[in-house]
């Protein structure tokens, strides 16, 4: 399914829902115990048992401890809000393979947003770059087609606001949240704002990269501009100039959960996986 995958902007508005659901589809398969969408029932708090309480809440470990029956209390489910933060910057669509990095964002964003909306969580797309989103989360399965139409079209031109975007998100979303950057966090502020976010929200980092970003090229010496900020740089084609590393291990120190994902590799079960597995490192409640 991956492999025959091609940009989002080729299909029609039809078509593009057809691969989109198939991609969900897929990605939902053996996930049902992931805890990045959905509500749930939480636990609040121990309290002293009282006639008519169930013997199924019963906490039996503070009873066996203070000699005396207690029961747990939960908090009243609440469906958690999904933010999926799209880099639609020129970075993105320079690529060396024929799916590009704004490509599989766009694809990955779209099953991310329709798998949330399956399991009742309302769903909210911002675009990284310089275009315009619509920022309220919804469960309208029309909203999200509407929302994710701008983000379908690369530019070559459009510069990098993933830290800005994501500051602004942390700041208006007032209850706990699930947020999903989906980019290759060339922006200089993105990992910043990243780890600010998780103080507050359950946040992941989806990184994407392209092939020719590991280094390796098996070139000399060459002269290098970034496509954003266009600052120029001098690498040597033998060389491995990729940040994974320490890009990982920033974020892990944070509570950021992170997911490095490339334009020539399947990104379906990598993800499935990342999804139901990862801790539930960050997130404050409020």
């Amino acid at each position: 399914m991956t492999a025959l995958l091609r940009p989002p902007d080729e299909l029609a508005h039809g078509d593009f829902e057809m691969v989109v659901r198939r991609l969900a589809d897929d990605l939902a398969i053996g996930s049902d115990h992931s805890r990045f969408v959905g509500s749930g029932i939480e636990y609040a708090q121990s309290r002293p048992y009282a006639p008519g309480d169930s013997l199924r809440m019963m906490d039996w470990k503070i009873t066996a401890r203070l000699s005396r029956p207690f029961v747990k209390e939960y908090d009243t489910p609440k469906r958690t809000c999904v933010y999926l933060v799209v880099d639609t910057s020129s970075s993105m669509s320079l690529a060396s393979t024929a799916l590009t990095k704004h490509d599989l964002g766009v694809w990955i964003a779209a099953a991310l947003g329709l798998v949330a909306q399956r399991r009742m969580s309302p769903v909210g797309i911002v675009g990284g770059g310089e275009r315009e989103t619509r920022l309220k989360p919804s469960l309208n399965r029309t909203e999200l087609w509407h929302a994710l139409e701008p983000l379908r079209t690369s530019a070559y031109d459009e510069g990098t606001r993933l830290g800005d975007r994501l500051d602004d998100l942390v700041s208006r979303a007032r209850r706990s949240s699930v947020i999903i950057a989906i980019s290759d966090l060339h922006d200089p502020r993105a990992i910043a704002a990243l780890r600010h976010g998780a103080q507050r929200h359950d946040v992941m980092a989806i990184h994407l990269m392209d092939p020719a970003e590991r280094g390796r090229l098996r070139a000399g010496f060459f002269r290098g501009r970034e496509a954003e900020s266009g600052r120029t740089f001098v690498a040597h084609g033998h060389s491995a100039w990729d940040r994974e590393g320490s890009v990982r291990t920033n974020l892990a120190q944070a509570g950021v959960s992170y997911l490095r994902l490339a334009t020539d590799e399947p990104f379906l079960a990598p993800l499935r996986h990342f999804l139901s597995f990862r801790p539930a490192l960050g997130g404050g409640r409020t």
